[in-house]
Order: structure tokens, then C-alpha cells, then sequence
């Protein structure tokens, strides 16, 4: 029986980094959250333990801390790309490089140009594969979460001898949104690209009538594509984030769609992926 080693790589993991940029009295803030995975020519380390070919993962975290500070970070996929293209620029041995960011917002408080209020739960992300093929960029945001208190149904589904749940024809749809789509290139004014699919994202949960989140699923992502030509992947996961009506008959009272029960689990996980049909492969972006 041979035995081989398999696909491998290794990195710094959530190196957290707050870039404070000056213009005078007004101040800009980026906060990310930075992972790099690394891979290429690491047999001799699994095998023998020989470290001539491995970056240390403290070299990778100072290696963010100086690139935040030497170029600045312009955006979350940008910072990426720079930190991608040095890691596989500079080391020999490094042939793949896999940089993830979260970035988490904050907003300026008016009343001075120096603070700020951090918004909400959602979360930015980027994620930059870099190898001697090219680059990937895959841009996306989670836990966006939304809701729509009408203009929703969910009825003419399987029932078996286990199924108890009625059917719905006025419901509440909401959901957290984690949303990610491949660019076409590693090219772009990605600040600009990531507002309007954001955009798009909501005004299309907003504006379709849903039989299922299945349905509203691919709707997001089909109209991503067909409004932002350098978008050629979009993959979402969706949670069902059930309500359910209350029952007050027990205390006299009627209950027309207005008082609901919010489970957080068990839910139901909507998954799905909308690309389109020339659009190269890639799959390795994703990992």
C-alpha cells in the first residue's frame, strides 16, 4: 500500500488589524480581520520536519501589521491582493496564496471627524487566491439580515405520515444572508462593485414575491448577473429564520398575522449557487 501526502497549506489565522488613516481633524477607520493560508513546496516539512521552505505564520501577521502600514488599506480586496502578491512574490517556495478578510464597519458620529459607532452585525468579507495561474477575487457580506413581513407564501410542498406543518399563504420571510460572488477579474473599483450588489441583494429580497426561499434565492443571484457585468458567480446561504403566529385563542383574543413566535433553531439552511453559463471555472477560488 503507498501512502502519499495529500493537499496541504498553513498560515496565520484572524490576525486583527485597525488601520487609522489622517486627513487633518478627519479621520478614516478600517478594522479587518485577516487569515492567510500558504502552499507549495512544503513535503520535506511533513515528511522530515525541515523548515527551509516554511514562512513562519509570526512573519505572516507582522507581514499584515507593515503592509497595513506601508500602503494603507483602500479596501478589503485590495488589502488582500497586496498581501496575496507579496507572499507568492517574495518567498520561492510559496506557490498558492489564500488571504480572507472580514471587515466590520464603523461610521462616523457627526460631531467630530474622530469617532465613530460600529454598524450592526454585518460583516464584510473578501477572500483572494493567488498562484502563478492568476488571482481569484471572491467578495461577499454575512449576516445581513432581513425581513419581509408580508409577500411571502410557502404551500404545495411533500407531506407524509411525520409532517405537521400547516401551510402558509401570508407569512414572514427573514433571513441572514451570507452572500459571496467571484469577479471575472482581479481587477476593479471594488468599493463601488460591493455597494451596488449589496444594493441589489436587498431591493430584489424586498421586491419578489416569494412561493419559497429557494425561489428568492435564485432571484438575488440571478439579477446580481444580469446587472453587474464583472460578477460571473454568485453563492448564497440563507437561513430560514421561521416566525410562527401565536395562538391567543386560549386568552380570548384573535390573532390576524400580527403577533409571531421567532425560533432561532432548529431552521431551515437555503443554500444555492447562480453563475453564469460562460463562466470559467474556478473552484479553487472557493476553498
Amino acid at each position: 500500500m503507498g501512502i502519499a501526502l495529500g493537499p496541504n497549506r498553513y498560515g496565520k489565522a484572524e490576525t486583527r488589524v485597525v488601520r487609522v488613516t489622517r486627513d487633518g481633524d478627519v479621520h478614516r477607520v478600517k478594522d479587518l480581520n485577516v487569515s492567510v493560508a500558504l502552499s507549495g513546496d512544503m513535503t520535506e516539512v511533513h515528511l522530515r520536519g525541515d523548515n527551509a521552505a516554511v514562512l513562519p505564520t509570526d512573519t505572516q501577521k507582522n507581514t499584515v501589521f507593515a503592509l497595513a502600514r506601508k500602503h494603507g488599506i483602500a479596501s478589503a480586496e485590495e488589502f488582500a491582493l497586496l498581501l496575496a502578491r507579496h507572499f507568492t512574490g517574495s518567498q520561492p517556495t510559496i506557490r498558492t496564496a489564500r488571504v480572507s478578510v472580514e471587515e466590520y464597519a464603523w461610521d462616523r458620529i457627526p460631531v467630530t471627524g474622530h469617532s465613530f459607532v460600529r454598524r450592526g452585525q454585518e460583516v464584510r468579507t473578501a477572500r483572494v487566491v493567488h498562484s502563478e495561474e492568476g488571482a481569484h477575487v471572491v467578495s461577499g457580506v454575512r449576516d445581513l439580515t432581513v425581513l419581509n413581513s408580508t409577500g411571502s407564501e410557502f404551500r404545495g410542498y411533500i407531506r407524509d405520515e411525520y409532517t405537521t406543518l400547516p401551510e402558509a399563504a401570508d407569512r414572514i420571510l427573514a433571513t441572514d444572508v451570507h452572500a459571496e460572488w467571484r469577479h471575472l477579474t482581479p481587477e476593479g473599483d471594488w468599493d463601488a462593485s460591493h455597494a451596488e450588489v449589496r444594493r441589489i441583494l436587498l431591493e430584489t429580497f424586498a421586491g419578489t414575491y416569494s412561493r419559497s426561499l429557494q425561489q428568492t434565492l435564485y432571484a438575488m443571484g440571478r439579477r446580481v448577473l444580469e446587472e453587474r457585468p464583472e460578477i460571473c458567480e454568485v453563492r448564497l446561504a440563507m437561513p430560514n429564520k421561521h416566525h410562527f403566529v401565536v395562538d391567543l385563542e386560549p386568552f380570548g383574543m384573535d390573532n390576524p398575522n400580527e403577533v409571531f413566535f421567532a425560533a432561532d433553531r432548529p431552521y431551515g439552511l437555503i443554500e444555492g449557487t447562480v453563475l453564469r453559463d460562460d463562466a470559467p471555472a474556478a473552484e479553487e477560488a472557493w476553498q
